[in-house]
């Protein structure tokens, strides 16, 4: 062979070798990309299974460590948390009183991995069902909320409910975890009426800081909040249009603050 075909065809050799290292990498990114889409997924949803049980003392560990910075929560117009003692006070002490079930599902994911790796975005939607049990004379402050028959001499609260989640996750010690979260509750209604009407009677309550009801009925309020909302939630109601918020993430490179 000759030297100029040897050459020609170390060339060759190198170019190929070129090429498929070129291929590996991208094949390894994709994988990567695939398996932190699996991981944020699982995350949500193990929030979700852990909520539905009254677990959430077992959420708080889901969360960035103390002291990152950026951390938020927002439920509500009537404020958001930023700091990580009044995020995870959320979840601290809730009560699993009997006769209540909550039962939330997630579904219709966009999720997004920046091109960093070190953040993403997702948002779901969330239809579910909220229920439970209160003494009438508790009862009696919140009529609209309850079913006309009692059980076991209780009022009953049996709701459809429906949700928006935005969420920003930050990559921490090589695991996800939640770093700013948004709900939209979108609507919700009594089983024996429907939405239209309900939203049209209680678009107050939307701008209410209700965290849930306790082992007595009796209704538990948020903390107060760290800062005011700096955008409002727009619930159903008949009188207005939709709008599309929160805005689906689009792939994007660094992280920048989409879901205000």
């Amino acid at each position: 062979m000759s030297e100029t075909a040897t050459e020609s065809t170390a060339q060759e050799l190198a170019a190929e070798v070129g090429r498929l290292r070129e291929e590996v990498a991208a094949a390894l990114r994709l994988a990567r990309h695939a398996a932190d889409r699996g991981e944020i997924e699982n995350l949500f949803n193990r929030y979700m299974y852990l909520h539905n049980a009254f677990q959430d003392e077992r959420i708080i560990p889901l969360w960035v460590k103390e002291g990152t910075e950026g951390i938020r929560a927002r439920y509500t117009n009537a404020g958001q948390y930023t700091t990580w003692e009044s995020v995870t006070r959320y979840h601290r002490g809730r009560p699993s009183p009997e006769g209540k079930l909550i039962l939330h599902a997630t579904t219709t994911p966009v999720i997004e991995v920046a091109a960093d790796g070190e953040t993403a975005k997702g948002v779901w939607i969330m239809a579910g069902t909220e229920s439970g049990l209160t003494d009438p004379e508790v009862a009696a402050a919140f009529p609209d909320m309850y079913s006309p028959r009692e059980v076991q001499g209780k009022k009953v609260w049996a709701h459809w409910v429906w949700c928006k989640y935005a969420i920003d996750f930050l990559r921490q010690d090589g695991e996800w975890k939640f770093w700013k979260f948004r709900c939209y509750e979108l609507a919700r209604a009594p089983f024996e009426e429907n939405w239209v009407s309900f939203g049209e009677k209680n678009q107050a309550a939307f701008d209410l800081d209700l965290m849930y009801f306790g082992d007595d009925g009796k209704p538990v309020f948020m903390p107060p909040a760290d800062e005011p909302v700096p955008s409002q939630n727009h619930p159903y109601s008949p009188s207005t249009v939709q709008k599309l918020e929160p805005e689906p993430p689009a792939p994007y490179d660094h992280f920048t603050d989409t879901f205000k």
